[in-house]
């Protein structure tokens, strides 16, 4: 089917909201059965990868069900692929959620170079709406408010190394990336699926991008 949006399920993550988002917007989508449905004739045109949970455990099970290599290999073939609270950071090299361990260190995907760091602050995970800057070269935040709210939940954010993919920013405690694009790639670190219309906009506006090339 043309178009047809897989969402990844690795065992963690909010999938019912995602997909009821989806429906919404009237945009095609069905689970991914397995890695292999990642691979080229997979019959996936789009792809996001929803999350939730600890940096290690996610990381570790991606290794395991083969999803891992599958997925880099998507996103090193340049094809349509969102990320979504840890399916931002696992995007990143390695992170202070899984500092090394019995002689061996937990790396994420090494798709962006990077460290996700832990929030300086007391007050720990941020959760609830936070207003986030989108720079105006950004296709995911077209025809939004400068500064729209979304939903956060999280301990941790992605510090990635190269800036210039930074598409959107928010402030808890220090200033850092809500949002990365790079090509046919994107990630939020918030949940646009629990956003509003804000929300639903942005997965439209990913959607379209997508379409236009």
């Amino acid at each position: 089917m043309r178009n047809l949006i897989g969402v990844i399920d690795y065992g963690a993550g909010n999938l019912g909201s995602v997909m009821n988002a989806l429906k919404r917007l009237s945009l095609e989508a069905r689970f991914v059965k397995g890695p292999e449905e990642l691979l080229p004739g997979g019959g996936f045109e789009r792809i996001i990868f929803p999350g939730d949970g600890h940096f290690a455990t996610a990381m570790l099970s991606l290794e395991r069900s083969g999803y891992a290599e599958a997925i880099r290999s998507w996103i090193y073939a340049d094809r349509p692929f969102l990320g979504i609270c840890i399916g931002l950071q696992l995007l990143l090299d390695s992170s202070e959620e899984a500092p090394p361990a019995e002689g061996r260190e937990i790396r994420g995907l090494n798709i962006v170079k990077g460290r996700v760091r832990r929030f300086p602050g007391r007050k720990v995970p941020q959760i609830g709406w936070n207003e986030t800057a989108a720079l105006p070269s950004s296709k995911l935040f077209r025809g939004l408010k400068s500064n729209s709210f979304f939903y956060y939940i999280h301990s941790f954010y992605a510090d990635p190394e190269d800036r210039t993919v930074v598409s959107g920013e928010a402030e808890y405690y220090l200033r850092y990336c809500a949002a990365l694009e790079r090509g046919a790639l994107a990630a939020v670190q918030f949940h646009p699926e629990k956003s509003g219309a804000a929300g639903l906009r942005l997965l439209a506006n990913w959607a379209e991008a997508q379409d236009a090339g």
